[in-house]
C-alpha cells in the first residue's frame, strides 16, 4: 500500500469502525493498514480471481483478472490502473475497486507497473500500453469482449488509461492499435498539469525537451474513444481543474466526453465510493456503469 494513501485513508479507518457489523472484524484486524481492513470486508465468493500473470519480461509486469461467476458471455472489459504519483502501488492493494468494478458484470484486469525510479516517463505508459495489448489479445479466454475494452484509474492510473486513450502511439507500439477501445475513464487524473511544482514529480517527467507530449490534454482529438471525467471538489491533491480542462478541449473539438464533479469529495475519496460502505459520499460506481452501458449501447 502507498504509504501516502495509506496516510490519507486513516480517517476512513475510524468510519469503518461505525459501520455495523464490522466491530469483530476490525478488532481482529486493527495492526493492519487501513486498506488491509477494507479489503478485508469486500466479498469475493462471486469471483474467479487469477492472479500474477505475465504481460512481460520484468519483475513488475504481471495483473491480476477479476472474472464474475455470473458474466454473461462476451463481458465487457475494463482494465484499471492504481495510483501511487507514479512512485508507488501495487495491484493487491485494489481489490476493493477491482470487485466493485466486477460486480457490474465486467471482467477486470489490474496490472501492476514500472514507477519511478525503475522508468521515467512513458516507462509506465508503455507498461501500460504492454498490459492493455495482452488483455486485447487473451482476454477472450476468460469471457471478455475484446472489442469492448475500457481503460480506466484512479490519480496516476488515471493520467495512464486517459493518456493511452487519446495517444494512439503507445497502444500501435505494443502491436494492436486503439480499435478495441471502448472508451476510457479517469478518475481524480491529472492530465493538464505543466508547470510541475512538486519536487518529487520533476524528475519523472522532466527527462523530455518538450514537456507537451506529456499531458494528456495535448492529444485529444475528435475521433478518441469516449471519455468519463470523475473528479472530487474538494481534491488538493490533483485539482478537479484537469478534469475540467481536459472536458472542455475534448467539447471544443468534437469528441465525446461526459465529466461529473463530487462536491466536498477529496482524493481518496473519489477511489473508495466505489465501496458499498462509501458509496454514498459520490455515485461514482453509478456514473461509471451508466456510461459502459450508454456505450455499448451505442456500439450496437
Amino acid at each position: 500500500m502507498p504509504d501516502r494513501m495509506k496516510l490519507i485513508l486513516r480517517p476512513y479507518f475510524g468510519m469503518l469502525r461505525a459501520v455495523g457489523g464490522l466491530g469483530v472484524l476490525l478488532t481482529t484486524l486493527a495492526g493492519c493498514a487501513p486498506v488491509d481492513i477494507l479489503n478485508a470486508t469486500i466479498p469475493t465468493r462471486d469471483l474467479t480471481i487469477t492472479r500474477d500473470i505475465a504481460y512481460g519480461d520484468k519483475a513488475k509486469q504481471k495483473l491480476d483478472i477479476y472474472v464474475p461467476k455470473n458474466a454473461a458471455p462476451n463481458a465487457p472489459v475494463i482494465v484499471f490502473f492504481y495510483g501511487g504519483a507514479w512512485q508507488e502501488g501495487d495491484k493487491a492493494d485494489f481489490l476493493f475497486a477491482a470487485q466493485s468494478l466486477a460486480s457490474m458484470g465486467a471482467i477486470v484486469v489490474v496490472p501492476n507497473y514500472r514507477v519511478y525510479p525503475e522508468v521515467t516517463f512513458p516507462g509506465f505508459l508503455e507498461d501500460g500500453a504492454a498490459a492493455t495489448a495482452w488483455t486485447f489479445k487473451n482476454i477472450a479466454t476468460y469471457g471478455g469482449d475484446p472489442k469492448t475494452v475500457f481503460l480506466a484509474g484512479h490519480s496516476a492510473g488515471a493520467y495512464v488509461a486517459i493518456m493511452l486513450a487519446l495517444d494512439r502511439e503507445y497502444l500501435a507500439k505494443a502491436g494492436v492499435g486503439d480499435a478495441g477501445l471502448a472508451g476510457g475513464i479517469g478518475i481524480s487524473g491529472p492530465y493538464d498539469f505543466l508547470p510541475i511544482h512538486r519536487p518529487d514529480i520533476k524528475p519523472i517527467f522532466e527527462v523530455v525537451p518538450d514537456m507537451d507530449v506529456t499531458q494528456p490534454i495535448h492529444y485529444v482529438r475528435a475521433d478518441a474513444p469516449p471519455l468519463l471525467l470523475l473528479a472530487g471538489e474538494a481534491d488538493t491533491t490533483v485539482g478537479a481543474y484537469n478534469s475540467h480542462n481536459l472536458a472542455d478541449r475534448m467539447r471544443a473539438l468534437g469528441g465525446k466526453v461526459e465529466d461529473h464533479y463530487y462536491p466536498g469529495v477529496e482524493h481518496i475519496g473519489s477511489i473508495i465510493a466505489l465501496t458499498s460502505y462509501f458509496s454514498g459520499r459520490a455515485p461514482v460506481k453509478a456514473d461509471i456503469e451508466a456510461f459502459i452501458a450508454k456505450v455499448r449501447a451505442e456500439k450496437k
